[in-house]
C-alpha cells in the first residue's frame, strides 16, 4: 500500500524528527511512504513550486491513506489533509506530540469520520499508533 506522509518542510519543523520517523516506520512495515523526505524519492534537481504541487497531488491520489505529523503549523500539510479527506475520501491519521500546547482547531475540530487524531509522547508511542491504525484499516 502507498501511504502519503505529510509533515512540515518549510513551516514549523520543530517536530520534523518525528515526521522522518513516520516515513522510516512505514518503510519498515513493507509499505511505501510517499514523501519528499523519503530518500527513495529524492530529486536530483530542485523542483519548481508547480512541480512540487503536481508531484504531491499525484502521490496523494496514488495513496490509500495519509499520515500527517501536525505538531507544528503548516499550510501545506493542512491543504494535503483537506484534499485527501474531501476530494478523495481517503482516511487520514493526524499525529501530534503531546508536548504541543495547541494543535490547529481545523484538525481537532474536524468531525470527518475519515480523520483520526492521536497524540504521542515518544517515538515508540508514535510507531505503535501508526501500526495499530494501519492494522485496523485492513
Amino acid at each position: 500500500m502507498n501511504i502519503y506522509c505529510a509533515g512540515p518542510i518549510n513551516g514549523d519543523v520543530s517536530y520534523q524528527k518525528f515526521y522522518t520517523e513516520i516515513i522510516s516506520h512505514i518503510d519498515s512495515l513493507g509499505l511505501t511512504a510517499l514523501s519528499e523526505l523519503n530518500n527513495k524519492f529524492s530529486e536530483k534537481e530542485s523542483l519548481t513550486a508547480e512541480e512540487i504541487f503536481k508531484r504531491d497531488i499525484s502521490w496523494i491520489k496514488k495513496s490509500g491513506l495519509i499520515i500527517a505529523e501536525v505538531s507544528g503549523p503548516s499550510l501545506g500539510v493542512g491543504f494535503e489533509i483537506a484534499f485527501g479527506l474531501y476530494q478523495l475520501n481517503i482516511p487520514v491519521l493526524a499525529l501530534y506530540n503531546k508536548e504541543v500546547k495547541k494543535v490547529s482547531a481545523m484538525i481537532t475540530g474536524c468531525n470527518s469520520k475519515l480523520l483520526t487524531v492521536i497524540g504521542y509522547t515518544n517515538s515508540s508511542d508514535l510507531k505503535n499508533s501508526i501500526s495499530t491504525f494501519i492494522k485496523n484499516l485492513e
